[in-house]
């Protein structure tokens, strides 16, 4: 019986010395994942040399306008992407008189902090109107958390991505480049679709190319002035609408 308890405790001895080896690698192979992302480019980071208007607070990047503002963006990086890649296009979105709250996910994964809205709306009750917006995976992450909290917001933007959960689109911007037809094959209505000619996946954000996307064949600075303009519109009519 001493034998045998002691075979017992070496099978089990050698089951959890695998389980530890196993999990030591599954833990080396995510942090070498998620290691490897798109970092801001200069024009990004040069945003954020601005004194006047640009804020840090732990994981948020907040971007105020000159005049008080009742509302708020809140958004959301695509998978692998350093935040501050989207500095100048929320920028623009502060220029238009929104303020803006630009997530930094753990790990640049929005899965990760796919509830943090919900944080940034308790925490600035001065704004009364809110609208999320992600980036690709970004855009996945934000339409789930929207489709599980449609109370807290006033809207969806999605920019390279589609509706991801039961949300209106009624409710929801969809902007794309038509050259992103992973995207176009998804958007299965046609409420609130913006689609921007010579546009591709990666230019809504400045961090150089993208892995198997189609070359642009207008600029980012063109791409992202046209998502502006087209957020601008989406949430003037809604506030009129209302």
């Amino acid at each position: 019986m001493h034998t045998a308890s002691a075979r017992s405790h070496r099978r089990l001895r050698i089951v959890l010395l695998v389980l530890f080896a196993v999990l030591v690698l599954l833990g080396g192979a995510f942090l070498w994942y998620t290691a490897d992302y798109y970092r801001a480019e200069d024009v990004a980071r040069a945003v954020l040399a601005q004194d006047d208007g640009i804020t840090t607070q732990d994981n948020l990047t907040i971007l105020t306008p000159s005049s008080q503002s009742d509302t708020g963006i809140i958004f959301y990086p695509g998978a692998k992407v350093e935040a501050a890649a989207y500095l100048p296009l929320l920028d623009q979105l502060r220029g238009a008189g929104y303020t803006c709250f630009l997530v930094d996910m753990p790990f640049h994964l929005a899965v990760f902090g796919m509830n943090t809205a919900a944080d940034v709306i308790e925490q600035h009750p001065e704004i009364t109107h809110w609208y999320l917006a992600g980036h690709s995976f970004g855009g996945a992450m934000a339409s789930q958390f929207a489709a599980e909290h449609p109370e807290l917001l006033d809207g969806l933007i999605l920019l390279g991505a589609y509706l991801y959960g039961d949300y209106p689109p009624a409710d929801t911007l969809t902007i794309y480049g038509s050259l992103n037809q992973s995207v176009e094959d998804k958007i299965d209505y046609t409420e609130n679709v913006v689609e921007i000619a010579g546009g591709n996946h990666a230019q809504f954000g400045n961090y150089g190319p993208q892995e198997g996307d189609a070359p642009a064949t207008i600029s980012s600075a063109d791409q992202q002035a046209q998502t502006v303009q087209a957020i601008r519109d989406f949430i003037t009519a809604r506030q009129a609408a209302a």
